[in-house]
C-alpha cells in the first residue's frame, strides 16, 4: 500500500500542496499532522507508524515534513526498515527501494554520527575549561526526589509488591539514578 505522511506546523498553514503530491503518487492513505516537527511526539506520525506494514511504501513531500533533525529521521526510517516498509522523499529524490536511495540514507547516518561526536567533543572541552575556573562548573543538578515517598516505595519494592521500573516511572528517573539513590540512602 502507498501511504503518505503530511505535516504543517500550524493550523493556519495550508497542506494542499502535500495532499496533491499524495494524489499524484497514487497514495491510498494519508496521515496529516498540524504540529511542529521539533520532535516525534505527533499523533498522526505515531498512527502512521502503527499502521504501515511490510510491503508498504511511505511517501513524504520532503524530509522536513517527517523529521526536522537527522537523528529523528534516521530513527523513523530504522523503524520503517524493521517493519519492511520502504521510504520515498519526493523533493530530495530519496527512495530506499533503490541502491542510490539506501546510499543517501547511509550518508545521512554518517553525517549524523559525525555531528553527534563533534557535539560530545565540544561539550567535554567546554567542561574541561569550565572546571579550571573555581565555582564555574557545577555539574548536573541532582534530581529532586521526595525521600520519604521514595523510601516508602522502595520498601514496597523490596517486599515484591511493585517493580523498580514502576518507581523509576513514578519519579521520572533513570535506572542508574534509582539504584544510586537506593545505595546512597541505604534502602
Amino acid at each position: 500500500m502507498k501511504v503518505f505522511y503530511a505535516r504543517v506546523s500550524t493550523k493556519e498553514q495550508n497542506e494542499a500542496r502535500q495532499i496533491e503530491a499524495a494524489k499524484e503518487q497514487g497514495c491510498e492513505k494519508v496521515f496529516l499532522d498540524k504540529a511542529s516537527g521539533k520532535n516525534t511526539e505527533r499523533k498522526e506520525l505515531k498512527a502512521m507508524l502503527s499502521f504501515v506494514r511490510q510491503g508498504d511504501v511511505l511517501y513524504v513531500s520532503e524530509i522536513a515534513r517527517l523529521a526536522r533533525n537527522t537523528k529523528d529521521l534516521l530513527e523513523i526510517v530504522e523503524e520503517l526498515n524493521e517493519k519492511g516498509v520502504e521510504f520515498v522523499s519526493l523533493k530530495e529524490a530519496i527512495d530506499t527501494r533503490t541502491p542510490q536511495g539506501k546510499f543517501m540514507l547511509t550518508i545521512f547516518a554518517a553525517i549524523a554520527e559525525l555531528d553527534r561526536e563533534h557535539i560530545r567533543q565540544r561539550q567535554a572541552e567546554g567542561i574541561q575549561e569550565a572546571k579550571k575556573i573555581p565555582g564555574k562548573y557545577q555539574g548536573r543538578k541532582p534530581t529532586d526526589i521526595d525521600k520519604k515517598k521514595f523510601t516508602e516505595m522502595c520498601e514496597r519494592w523490596r517486599a515484591g509488591e511493585i517493580t523498580a521500573v514502576s518507581i523509576q516511572k513514578r519519579f521520572e528517573i533513570s535506572a542508574p539514578t534509582f539504584y544510586k539513590r537506593v545505595k546512597d540512602w541505604g534502602l
